[in-house]
């Protein structure tokens, strides 16, 4: 069933809370006066809290994979593509209340394991693709194998998320990615690859 317009304003609106007050903390009627609608209107959309918080994860993933397809279909070489990336992922990075992810995976495990099958089957393939791009243009190693990178990648992104690792309170969701996309180009990057990674940065004074 396709959702409304004002159903997916609603839980564009709905991501925007969690990501801010985070998600756990936030009760029905909480979001309800937040969003300036009745509670009643809301259950208009959702049966319940997890519901809501299913299908806003959902939609984020949705969006951001809309996003990383336009982001790619972009003229520019493997570099160009991976920068672009980079800076979409960290802008959205920085918005979000360091507490979201761990409420995600203690508290609501069906929207958990939603972004969980977006980030093991979905950012691999974008991953792999960009790696095999960028081993022809001479931009990356030749020996680069994607498949085993495209993994190291994720694992990267799992750790990220360990708040037992990197506990919210110390680190923050945009250094911690900044580092591991710096990790990412300069341990695939041929000296070529460096070497326009440098010209390209001091073109746009981008932080990498």
């Amino acid at each position: 069933m396709s959702k409304t317009e004002k159903h997916i304003e609603l839980l564009v609106n709905c991501a925007h809370l969690f990501m801010k007050y985070g998600i756990k903390s936030l009760t029905m009627n909480d979001i309800a006066t937040h969003l300036g609608i009745s509670k009643k209107t809301l259950y208009l959309y959702v049966t319940d809290k997890k519901d809501l918080v299913n299908q806003t994860v959902q939609i984020q993933i949705d969006n951001e994979e809309c996003i990383l397809e336009e982001t790619i279909s972009h003229d520019g070489n493997a570099i160009d593509e991976l920068l672009r990336i980079n800076q979409k992922v960290s802008e959205k990075l920085h918005n979000i209340q360091p507490g979201v992810m761990y409420d995600l995976q203690k508290f609501y495990p069906e929207a958990w394991k939603i972004f969980q099958n977006h980030k093991c089957n979905y950012i691999p393939t974008i991953v792999e693709a960009n790696i095999e791009k960028g081993v022809k243009e001479g931009l990356y190693r030749e020996n680069a194998n994607p498949k085993i990178i495209s993994k190291f990648y994720i694992t990267m992104v799992d750790k990220m998320f360990d708040v037992e690792l990197f506990p919210p309170m110390d680190f923050n969701y945009k250094a911690l990615h900044l580092e591991m996309a710096r990790y990412h180009i300069r341990g695939i990057a041929s000296k070529k690859g460096i070497e326009y990674l440098k010209e390209k940065l001091a073109q746009t004074n981008q932080e990498f």
